[in-house]
């Protein structure tokens, strides 16, 4: 698997391919992951091909690795393993992912995460040429699969990020001690925190808004000095799992630039019930009414009454919770990881 993005950092793809890869290799799978790492590759069978560099890309800023050398370490690790597939995670970010669509010669799968803005690298003719060597193109929501169509033309297969439930549902419930909301993503205009800051002004609760992460509005949000908010900067994956654990409603009020709600599911197999931004890639996996409260994106007005009722109506956590333990049961990353082996067979028929 070839990975765009640094492995050493937090991410939704990079969580994905090191995720698919663990779940691959409980079946036997000899699987080697390539991509950028700034500092020791968090997992064994990585190689790295250089540190990263920071490149704005859909409302964010994306750590990616691109030159003269990153492309020939990309090639040499892929002569090295001679693998029978290779997988690209973004084939059209560039770097590592864009020199194996062009150099490598054996059967390739590419996976398509964006949805949302798309930076002009994205747009070169010759790409619509590199991508049509992709035996199976897969994206991971409709929203996903709409935009790869729109720019590279081609049928698309839709197979949905999967979760690692055991990572966020063994860590024991704990009631905090006033009610918690819970916010986990980059301090940046695409994550909606400045709409959330904006709503838990007037929530008129006894509850703490926990704030996970951090990023280049962090100076400006904390400025507003909101009452009742706990700034906690960036959490490793066992804090982060024992603030999941102790939160009575998770929060993801996102603008737009989402392919697919990957935080919502954890907070499912955490037992959390949300409260999110109806936009297309959080509302293919979390139903409004059913797993989650879903609001319309950027109203700070709904997200404060939505984020009030849920906190007061215990009957109606509970069964957000409930229906949201059943629904991310259909996006196990062993689901997907049976999908996806299934697409490497078929490669090599």
């Amino acid at each position: 698997m070839v990975c765009p993005y640094s492995l050493t950092r937090p991410g939704g793809v990079q969580g994905q391919v090191l995720g698919l890869a663990r779940e691959l290799r409980k079946w036997g799978v000899d699987v080697r992951v390539i991509g950028p790492c700034d500092g020791p590759p968090p997992s064994p069978g990585i190689l790295p091909v250089g540190p990263s560099v920071s490149w704005d890309s859909n409302g964010s800023v994306a750590p990616i690795a691109t030159g003269k050398l990153v492309a020939r370490r990309t090639i040499e690790a892929l002569r090295s393993i001679d693998p029978h597939v290779v997988h690209l995670h973004e084939p059209a970010v560039p770097g590592p992912t864009i020199t194996s669509l062009i150099g490598f010669q054996g059967p390739m799968v590419g996976t398509f995460h964006i949805s949302g803005e798309m930076s002009r690298a994205y747009l070169k003719p010759a790409l619509r040429g590199a991508i049509s060597r992709l035996r199976i193109r897969v994206a991971v929501s409709a929203a996903a699969r709409d935009h790869a169509k729109a720019f590279y033309g081609g049928e698309y297969r839709v197979l949905w990020n999967g979760i690692e439930a055991d990572r966020y549902s063994g860590v024991p419930r704990r009631e905090p001690e006033h009610p918690a909301v819970l916010f986990v993503g980059r301090h940046e205009p695409r994550k909606g925190l400045g709409v959330l800051l904006d709503a838990w002004v007037g929530i008129d609760r006894d509850a703490t808004l926990w704030v996970v992460g951090d990023g280049p509005q962090s100076a400006e949000l904390r400025a507003r000095r909101v009452p009742c908010v706990e700034w906690l900067g960036p959490l490793g994956d066992d804090d982060l799992a024992s603030r999941f654990a102790s939160s009575t409603v998770f929060c993801a009020p996102s603008t737009g630039g989402e392919s697919f709600g990957i935080v919502l599911l954890e907070s499912m197999v955490a037992r959390v019930p949300i409260v999110a931004s109806a936009i297309a890639g959080y509302s293919e996996v979390a139903r409004d009414g059913k797993e989650a409260r879903l609001v319309p994106p950027g109203d700070a007005g709904a997200l404060r009454e939505a984020l009030r009722r849920t906190l007061d109506d215990a009957a109606l956590r509970k069964r957000l919770v409930t229906a949201g333990v059943a629904r991310a049961g259909e996006f196990s990353m062993r689901r997907l990881a049976e999908a996806y082996a299934g697409c490497y067979e078929e490669c090599r028929e």
